[in-house]
């Protein structure tokens, strides 16, 4: 069935061919930001055309009577506005009323608590959706000033490209380093919330039950590895049951095994104490999960506060949880040493050693292609890491090293193989990439940003790259 082009949207006829359309959206979409930063300023000076103060006596902050009161609609810190105003602006936009204030509290929530992020989309650098996002998640969190002052600190220059997660991480930091209180009372409640429950009330007619549970990160890591183990040896035993089925199956093994604990003392231990008493049982580490951790001096320390992150959940983490993790006596920690990024590491052939993936891992975090964030380490045993590429044909430039190697998903690895896609590093850690359609992208550790002119003339395509 042949797809037929849409009517137009008015007398202005949008190309035919496909560089035009790629340029006449990239126009339209600039003035669409445009037009959605100018939104967010007329919201913020509604609010203070109607502040508080404009409501008689406002300190009551009740609204008896059914008089008029005044509400908050952003985060601490932010100025109260008058509560009937805000029927009228959303009714202007369209919006129902709690759907205005919510539109209304994320720019005041910008403008008087996110100055930075604010600056950037006034100056046109920031769609004012990706600013809002931001600003919504931190007036969920009830952050105090100071903590969203670190989030607008820490997100202003890559806002453009972070995800929600990473966003999410960033929040439960600020709450770590500026909320001590509620941090460790989030902490204790995550600690009460631990559980592991069978539900033997309610057994289906097919003789299955539910499991429920929530653990620490580490045993249900360590348990994930177990259960992924067991059904992998019932695979190769023959198993045909799907894959969830032997994970199940996996769980019921690992049950009736007990394979925790090893209760054989050492020989040499045995022989030594033959003549005397039965020696006591031992406990063998058996915890295999690998954590990268990144802390400061003092949050090494039996007594430092501070944050750490850890690279297998990409989240941060407190001081005190790591300690916990490393003092488990089934733990066996293993100190690295500290790996120099700025190090040329070469190697004059074609496959690529661990020292040279280890660092570029290290530098680029993620795969480099524009606006990808998919991590360059494999953190999980069903997902694939990066693929190390060769940024310059091995044929060509026989030598690999860590500025000649870059991070790609194995989808983007086939963008730049067969799609057209090509790219150069100015610098070790930063990529200029050339779309099929000619359209220049820099990818570095600021995240991606389009590097074209005003699409008024059209570049040519570049020419396709290879392997």
């Amino acid at each position: 069935m042949a797809i037929t082009a849409p009517e137009q949207p008015d007398t202005r006829a949008v190309p035919d061919d496909a560089a035009g359309v790629l340029a006449f959206a990239r126009q339209r979409r600039a003035a669409a930001d445009r037009a959605e930063a100018e939104l967010l300023a007329a919201a913020v000076q509604w609010a203070v055309i109607h502040p508080a103060e404009s409501v008689e006596d406002a300190e009551t902050y009740t609204f008896r009577s059914g008089l008029e009161g005044v509400i908050p609609i952003a985060g601490p810190g932010a100025p109260l506005v008058a509560e009937f105003s805000v029927a009228e602006y959303a009714a202007a936009l369209g919006l129902s009323t709690e759907a205005g204030k919510h539109y209304l509290g994320q720019a005041v929530e910008l403008r008087y608590r996110l100055p930075r992020l604010w600056r950037r989309v006034m100056a046109g650098d920031l769609p004012a959706w990706k600013a809002r996002r931001v600003a919504d998640t931190t007036i969920g969190a009830d952050l105090t000033p100071a903590a969203a002052g670190f989030v607008d600190t820490h997100v202003a220059p890559v806002a453009h490209r972070i995800r929600p997660t990473a966003l999410d991480r960033l929040v439960e930091e600020a709450i770590g380093r500026f909320m001590p209180d509620q941090a460790e009372q989030r902490r204790r409640d995550g600690l009460d919330r631990r559980h592991f429950t069978v539900d033997r009330d309610h057994v289906s007619f097919d003789g299955t039950a539910y499991v429920t549970g929530e653990l620490d990160l580490a045993d249900a890591i360590d348990l994930d590895d177990a259960v992924r183990h067991l059904a992998g040896q019932l695979a190769d035993l023959g198993s045909e049951a799907t894959l969830d089925q032997r994970r199940a199956l996996a769980v019921g093994e690992l049950a009736r095994r007990q394979l925790t604990l090893d209760l054989t003392p050492p020989e040499v231990e045995v022989r030594a104490q033959r003549a005397t008493k039965p020696p006591a049982p031992t406990r063998t580490p058996v915890r295999k999960t690998v954590l990268y951790l990144h802390l400061s001096t003092d949050a090494l320390t039996s007594t430092g506060d501070g944050i750490g992150r850890c690279e297998t959940t990409r989240k941060p983490v407190t001081a005190t949880q790591i300690r916990d993790w490393c003092g488990h006596p089934d733990t066996h920690l293993v100190v690295q040493p500290v790996i120099d990024l700025n190090e040329h590491v070469h190697v004059d052939q074609y496959e690529i050693p661990h020292r040279i993936t280890e660092r570029v891992t290290l530098r680029d975090l993620t795969c480099v292609f524009p606006h990808c964030t998919r991590p360059a380490r494999r953190l999980h045993p069903d997902q694939h890491g990066c693929d190390h590429d060769h940024i310059r044909p091995y044929a060509d430039h026989p030598e690999t090293s860590t500025t000649g190697i870059a991070p790609l998903c194995r989808r983007h690895h086939r963008h730049k193989t067969h799609g057209h896609w090509h790219y150069e590093t100015p610098e070790p850690g930063s990529y200029r990439w050339t779309s099929p359609h000619g359209y220049h992208y820099l990818r570095d550790h600021t995240g991606t940003t389009a590097i074209d002119p005003a699409d008024g003339d059209r570049p040519e395509p570049g020419p396709p790259d290879r392997d």
